[in-house]
Parts: structure tokens; sequence; C-alpha cells
């Protein structure tokens, strides 16, 4: 029997020590999706996760600099051309006015395309879609998965797309999960973004 003790030992033993490595591999690969996670390059993953636990804003800036909410008309919804919906709002302003980033975010897409013109999308709150459509020119450097901060420098006023030719404005939208938003109520309750605030030309955070 002394000599069968040992294999004993042994067999107990075995079961114990893969426990004991798969908790270290467990423990080990935890440190290191920690330490992924906290990378700058996971600045817009993270910021996208943070978004997605936000409630839906009930207030907004205005996007476009020195524009007040009371001067924005309310044609969300108005009929258009080729028996469409006006699925946000006009904001009019100068051409090259600073159009700003109306909640914190991440930019979706960057693109000059359709009837939108030159146009950014971006992910905010409660992972919401922002539309800033028909500008005549982009922020320097702004590109897909940039972590921009509310009244961030996103283009400027024009008249891009279907808009050729018509009195500079942004077209503004915001799109939930149950489609288009009248973004105007949030605007009416928050802030406009003052002329006197700089155009800022720092590049956004990647």
């Amino acid at each position: 029997m002394t000599v069968d003790e040992p294999r004993v030992g042994q067999a107990r033993a075995g079961p114990l020590q893969r426990l004991a490595k798969a908790v270290l591999l467990c423990a080990g690969l935890a440190i290191v999706a920690v330490t992924v996670w906290q990378l700058p390059v996971m600045d817009g993953p993270r910021t996208l996760w943070a978004l997605a636990r936000m409630p839906i804003p009930t207030a907004s800036i205005v996007p476009v600099q020195g524009v007040a909410a009371g001067a924005i008309a309310p044609t969300f919804g108005a009929s258009r051309s080729g028996n469409r919906r006006h699925h946000g709002i006009d904001i009019f302003a100068k051409r090259g006015t600073p159009v700003r980033s109306a909640t914190r975010g991440v930019v979706l897409s960057v693109r000059d395309s359709g009837i939108g013109g030159k146009q950014v999308w971006v992910i905010g709150p409660a992972s919401e879609r922002h539309y800033y459509a028909h500008l005549d020119a982009w922020a320097p450097g702004l590109e897909r998965g940039d972590v921009l901060e509310a009244g961030q420098l996103l283009g400027q006023v024009g008249d891009t797309g279907n808009a050729r030719g018509t009195p500079p404005h942004l077209h503004y939208s915001v799109y939930g999960d149950g489609g288009a938003l009248d973004p105007l109520p949030r605007l009416r309750a928050g802030t406009s973004n003052p002329a006197s605030s700089p155009v800022s030309t720092d590049p956004p955070t990647r």
C-alpha cells in the first residue's frame, strides 16, 4: 500500500494544478484586456460604449456658430421634392460659418455623396446618429473614429449636394431607433454656439 500512496497524491494534485493554471491564465488574460482597453487606440471604442449607456439627450447646442435656436424655422416633416419628407431642420448662415458637433460623439463617416453633399455622421449619446449635411468643407484632419466633444469643429456651412444654388445652410438631422427625430426642441432647450467662440484647429482625438 505504501508504494501506491505517491500515485494517489499525484492523482489528487493533477486537477488542482490544472485549476490553478486555468485561474492564472484567466487572470493574465484579464490584465492584458484591461491594459489594451486603456490604450489611446481604444479611445473610440471606449467612448462608443459609454455613449451607448447614456440617456437620450433633452438639450444640445445649436451646431452652427452664432445662430440662436429661436431663429431656426420648424421645418421637420415638411414636404420635399420626390414625394419626400424633411427629416431634419435647415440652419441658415453665411458660407464658411463654423459647424460644430451638437453633442459628444464619435465620427461614423466623413464623405461627399448623394443629396447631402459634403457630410459628417456622428454617433452621439444613446447611440443616436447625427447627420450634418451640405458642408462647404470639413474640419482639417477630421476622419472616421475621431472622438468629439460637444462644440468641436466639424466643418463649415455651404450648399453642396442637392442644396447647390440655394442660400448656404446646414441640414441637421438626428436618427434614433425609431427613425428621424425633430432636433429643434433639444436645441431650444440647450444653448447657442456664440459667435465669439474661436474656431478650433486642434485635431480630433483618435
